[in-house]
């Protein structure tokens, strides 16, 4: 027989664990171990690495800290209410609720089950007053395992299926719900939307498509739906299936607090013929979901639809071009060009030199592993820097095809890609790949909703809307905008190459302040965007707005974890600990590491990032270091160029724009500091 997950010896009421989240988790873990059912170092390790990837605060007072742990050898739940409350990051406060899931290793996503069984309980006011009000441990127990326990009479086949005999008088609701990391938001959502229909009268049932197994609605019952709701921060998977239903969109967090009203919106559009309906077909019903599934405006689809192909576009650039870099490394920078002094080479005859376009493809074509005349190490760079320029030859195809899929879905594939190829054959470069990617979604979306015949419809996504697409598509960039895009793009080659002097600090400045302004956001990646895009010029000047871009992008986390450790009473005990991970975050160039600091205080931390960018930007233009990688961060000091001096410059300019954002943080909080930081202090 399998133990309890929860037992009286596994309950602290009004207890004392501590003043921050770290030395909760750890007394929590030192009680799970006097039981016997974990190592306790382990098991606090194991659950205090999980809390740095996101934060287990869920608001209204409740923390849920869990971790899948070689340490744990029983599944077990162990439950404390706290006095005094302590902070685990929610945005309304501490908690004074605070359960731990110890999942043992071997368990699959037992502790994801567990943790959204309990999400769902503790959307119930009964259930969180009760945990409130419990007078003791044992009282908590059986609360706790009458919420955990499987629904079986709810949920058995039967039951299920007796609702169609009243589905003429009763209205049926299907919804479903999703947050970004899929756990607890995804379930507290599922069960207030199920509380508000049963509220209603109604019948709505709700599939949530967290990060374990998803219980999909069945075909038959979606068919009989009146209407959807899509509470849902990120794209609602497979959301086709809903086509033509009335739909009500909104975020998780909506769900959670208002789901009444969801419930009521979705009654009205259920009866409303003008109401917004899940797009009619397959194409077009990948296109709404992978704009972001909601009522958005053109710009904003448009938007969306350039970052997916930035988002997309992004393992290219940096799996290609760390692979130059390396190329670089092992090869030398003459890897990449035509072989001096050709007859000097005594491993290779003439009429093979003659033809060769590159030191790489020279070596490639007279080495192996079996013969390396050359030598083993430079065969590797060679290898290493074909390999990468073959992946960065997809850096504008993938830019372009990405975009047209965001709009077009499936059908904007084929025409985004052949655009995005198009546009490097001739020169347009990543200014090409913008056109043609938004002209490709955008026919493909068109097409997609002419009405055909039905033996028609099942070819229009998969050969006649890619044809016809690529053709317009190709057509136009030969006929009309091919020749205007490679002359600008050319013109902004041209211009940026003449830059020196006043001009590149000035450009450096506006990196900088790109970069540091939205931390990863759409004014970031469009930073980064222009850097990587010109790495294909191999130009000295792009190589310097690669640097520039780069250590700006390094300076907000950077600043921010040494202002935590310069004035640490300024910062909550959570942001210390963001702090702690932000320089590993910084160093390896992860501009989002700042974000929960920005988040917390904008009007604070923003401006004083864009400050430390900008100088840093300045510097580095002023300096002429040069990049050729496009990311990394200190990982890929070898690839900056000239070496050594550029190294050096690399470091003064990001060092002096890490210090200037730091003090700009510090001295913003002490002047005009938040009610709440002073609290801390």
């Amino acid at each position: 027989m399998s133990e309890p997950l929860i037992t009286p010896d596994l309950v602290l009421l009004d207890a004392d664990l501590g003043s921050t989240k770290t030395e909760v988790i750890n007394n929590l873990a030192a009680l799970v171990a006097k039981t016997g059912r974990a190592e306790e170092a382990g098991l606090a390790a194991d659950a205090l690495a999980r809390e740095e990837k996101a934060v287990t605060g869920l608001g209204g007072g409740i923390a849920i800290p869990h971790c899948r742990s070689a340490a744990v050898n029983t599944n077990t739940l162990a439950f404390a209410r706290l006095a005094p409350k302590v902070d685990f990051g929610a945005a309304d406060g501490p908690a004074d609720v605070c359960f731990m899931i110890a999942a043992s290793e071997g368990s699959d996503d037992a502790h994801l089950t567990l943790l959204a069984m309990l999400a769902r309980s503790l959307m119930r006011a009964e259930f969180l007053e009760g945990l409130r009000s419990a007078k003791t441990p044992e009282e908590i127990v059986a609360l706790v395992n009458q919420a955990t326990a499987p629904e079986e009479p709810a949920a058995a086949p039967a039951a299920a299926a007796e609702p169609v005999a009243t589905a003429g008088t009763k209205k049926l609701i299907v919804a479903v719900t999703s947050c970004p990391t899929g756990i607890a938001h995804t379930f507290m959502a599922a069960d207030g939307l199920e509380q508000a229909g049963k509220a209603a009268g109604i019948e709505l049932v709700v599939e949530p498509q967290g990060s374990g197994k998803i219980d999909w609605l069945a075909p038959e019952l979606i068919g009989r739906a009146d209407a959807a709701i899509f509470a849902a921060d990120v794209p609602v998977r497979e959301r086709e299936r809903f086509a033509g239903l009335p739909v009500i969109e909104a975020s998780v967090k909506r769900a959670i607090n208002e789901p009444g009203k969801l419930v009521a919106e979705a009654l009205v559009a259920a009866d409303d013929p003008s109401a917004r309906k899940v797009a009619g077909s397959a194409a077009g019903a990948a296109a709404a979901g992978a704009a972001g599934g909601s009522q958005l405006s053109v710009g904003k689809r448009v938007q969306q639809a350039l970052m997916t192909g930035v988002s997309y576009m992004i393992p290219f650039v940096a799996a290609g071009g760390l692979l130059i870099a390396l190329g670089f490394l092992f090869g030398g920078y003459d890897i990449a060009l035509a072989p001096k002094d050709c007859a000097a080479l005594t491993w290779v005859d003439a009429e093979t030199c003659g033809s060769a376009s590159s030191m790489a493809s020279l070596v490639l074509s007279t080495n192996s592993l079996t013969n390396m005349p050359a030598g083993f190490v430079l065969y590797l760079g060679a290898m290493l820097f074909t390999i990468g320029g073959a992946a960065f030859g997809f850096l504008i195809p993938a830019l372009s095809g990405y975009i047209a899929y965001a709009l077009a879905g499936r059908p904007g594939i084929a025409p985004g890609f052949v655009g995005g190829a198009i546009s490097v054959s001739i020169g347009a470069g990543f200014l090409g790949g913008l056109v043609t990617g938004l002209l490709a979604g955008v026919i493909a979306l068109w097409l997609s909703n002419f009405k055909v015949k039905r033996w028609l419809a099942g070819l229009m996504p998969v050969v006649i809307i890619p044809l016809i697409a690529t053709l317009i598509v190709g057509g136009a960039m030969y006929l009309l905008l091919g020749t205007p895009l490679a002359n600008l793009t050319k013109a902004m080659q041209d211009g940026l190459a003449g830059m020196s002097g006043g001009s590149a600090v000035v450009l450096g400045i506006v990196l900088g302040l790109m970069m540091c302004f939205d931390l990863g956001g759409p004014v970031n990646k469009a930073a980064y965007l222009f850097a990587t895009a010109g790495l294909s010029a191999a130009t000295v000047a792009n190589f310097n707005v690669m640097a520039a871009v780069m250590a700006a992008g390094m300076v907000p986390p950077l600043a921010m974890a040494l202002a935590t450790v310069v004035r640490k009473k300024l910062f909550t005990e959570v942001e210390r600990e963001n702090g702690t991970a932000a320089w590993l975050l910084g160093a390896s160039f992860i501009s989002e590491g700042a974000i929960p600091f920005a988040a917390a205080d904008p009007l604070r931390v923003i401006p004083s990032m864009m400050l430390g960018g900008a100088v840093t930007g300045a510097l580095s233009m002023a300096l002429g270091v040069g990049l050729r990688a496009p990311h990394g961060g200190i990982f890929v000091l070898f690839a900056f160029q000239p070496l050594p001096a550029a190294i050096f410059g690399f470091l003064i300019s990001l060092a002096a724009g890490v210090a200037v954002a730091a003090a700009a943080v510090v001295a913003a909080k002490t002047i005009w500091p938040k009610k709440e930081v002073l609290a801390v202090a």
